[in-house]
């Protein structure tokens, strides 16, 4: 489980500068309702690089296979939820969009499977 862990860093660390970006190079280059998606991108980004490291240290704790289906799951999300935010706020394809709430339950599902593991521990 090294690698989530080392996934939960880099995305942390991803979320931060990512968030500075939007409030001091974005701020003046976006529209208001744009930076305001980007923003929650960066939120729920960095939210879940958490969530990832907490589902690493699950599983190194338990070994349950649950808590990797929520890294993996949380990573899905990361990519899918905040990675179509990011490019709509940046290119207005409105077409990503669609993607969005595929992220979106897979943050829930990596929260429920995380849950599952708990339980087992």
């Amino acid at each position: 489980m090294r690698i989530w862990l080392f996934l939960a860093g880099v995305n942390g660390a991803l979320a931060v500068l990512l968030g500075a970006f939007a409030a001091h190079g974005l701020k003046a280059r976006l529209a208001p309702d744009m930076l305001a998606v980007f923003d929650t991108a960066a939120h729920y980004h960095l939210i879940h690089a958490l969530a990832l490291g907490l589902a690493a240290m699950a599983f190194d704790r338990t070994g349950a296979g649950a808590a990797k289906i929520a890294a993996m799951l949380f990573l899905a999300g990361i990519v899918l939820f905040c990675g179509s935010l990011y490019l709509l706020a940046l290119t207005g394809t409105v077409g990503l969009g669609l993607v969005t709430p595929i992220g979106g339950l897979a943050f829930v599902g990596g929260w429920a499977a995380l849950a599952v593991a708990g339980l087992r521990a």
